[in-house]
């Protein structure tokens, strides 16, 4: 199977969150992006880019941030190619940081890269058939294709509030089902059923 690295998007605004840093969150006595970079670390991953703020603590991994901040996931995404070793994996994970299931959602797309081989990629889908393209695995010359279709003039400006279908749309991907290893943490409703506090006191 292709060697693997990682991005990890983790700067959004959390508005739904009052602008929490989501990447900190606590769900079971761990971070949330702690818990991104352990699994990326567990499925093979050598090199591992976190795209968030400076500020934001991430041990042992490459940094990145999209210019300007807050540009969406495909700034993010083409910061974060930008700061792995051009030789480096073949394949790239591309997460969100806000999983407390990635673990689960990693093993699936593991198994569906090799179920898949001839594709460019997998992705999961939810169980309300959302794709989520931030829980995916692509062949990283498949990832620049298709970052170089948005800006065919090479001015990454053009990437920022891309939406990240627009990016699906050059790529070839496959599509399995995430057996609800997706849920991510988007409201403090969210963050309550994650951490079995909802309707305490």
């Amino acid at each position: 199977m292709n060697a693997v690295d990682a991005v990890i998007l983790a700067g959004g605004r959390a508005a739904r969150l009052g602008g929490v840093s989501k990447p900190d969150l606590m769900v079971d006595g761990r971070r949330l992006l702690t818990t991104a970079v352990d699994a990326a670390r567990a499925a093979g991953c050598e090199r591992i880019v976190v795209v968030g703020p400076a500020e934001l603590a991430a041990p042992g991994c490459l940094r990145a941030q999209e210019d300007p901040p807050f540009g969406g996931p495909v700034a993010a995404l083409s910061a974060g190619l930008a700061a792995l070793d051009p030789a480096g994996g073949a394949d790239v994970l591309v997460l969100a940081c806000d999983m407390p299931d990635v673990g689960a959602a990693l093993t699936r797309l593991a198994a569906a890269r090799g179920a898949y081989p001839d594709r460019d990629g997998v992705a999961l889908v939810d169980a309300s058939g959302r794709t989520q393209w931030l829980a995916m695995r692509c062949a990283r010359a498949a990832l620049e294709r298709a970052l170089d279709a948005i800006a065919p003039d090479g001015d990454r400006a053009a990437l920022h509030g891309a939406p990240m279908r627009r990016l699906a749309a050059s790529v070839d991907l496959a599509t399995v089902a995430d057996g609800g290893s997706t849920h991510d943490i988007d409201t403090w409703g969210d963050l309550a059923r994650a951490t079995g506090s909802e309707g305490a006191p």
